[in-house]
């Protein structure tokens, strides 16, 4: 089957996806802020720039495209019919720097999540799948948090009336 649009009409469909604040990204975002979680975008100094990072609990959640990172759901399986080997290298080329980021990361110590764009389409689905990176969040500020040391008092200095001491 060769493609319904022009080579022109291709390149620019091509070059209007966007990386960041996709619609799967956006709705996990809404998701994890209406829990009540805080957090960065895009990670700079990470690898792979994850697309929502939890620092204090160092966690980070990845939002694939199920196309662009072949997932093995009916939306990541499909290949283009054009220029088959160039978009085969570039899918692969994807998925296998998402397996190299998610082990730096952890090797890092950071909690990696991942979320694929199929999961965003039902809202109860995507729920489950948030799940666990909410309680994961919420249970790390607990185990993060370090009491407060006894301040040990000061040795009492003698002051002359100048406040200076002696």
């Amino acid at each position: 089957m060769t493609d319904v649009h022009s080579p022109e009409q291709r390149s620019f469909n091509m070059s209007q996806i966007r990386g960041r604040d996709t619609k799967p990204e956006m709705l996990v975002r809404r998701s994890l802020h209406a829990a009540g979680l805080r957090y960065r975008l895009h990670g700079k100094g990470l690898p792979g720039k994850p697309d929502v990072v939890f620092a204090g609990a160092r966690a980070v959640v990845f939002v694939h495209g199920c196309f662009w990172h072949m997932h093995r759901c009916k939306y990541g399986k499909p290949a283009p019919v054009t220029n088959k080997d160039f978009w085969a290298e570039k899918r692969r080329g994807n998925a296998g720097r998402d397996v190299r980021n998610r082990a730096q990361l952890k090797a890092d110590g950071w909690k990696v999540f991942e979320v694929w764009e199929c999961q965003t389409r039902d809202a109860e689905e995507l729920q489950a799948k948030l799940a666990p990176v909410i309680a994961f969040v919420q249970g790390s500020g607990k185990r993060l948090r370090v009491p407060a040391k006894a301040e040990e008092p000061e040795a009492s200095v003698p002051f002359t009336k100048t406040g200076r001491p002696s």
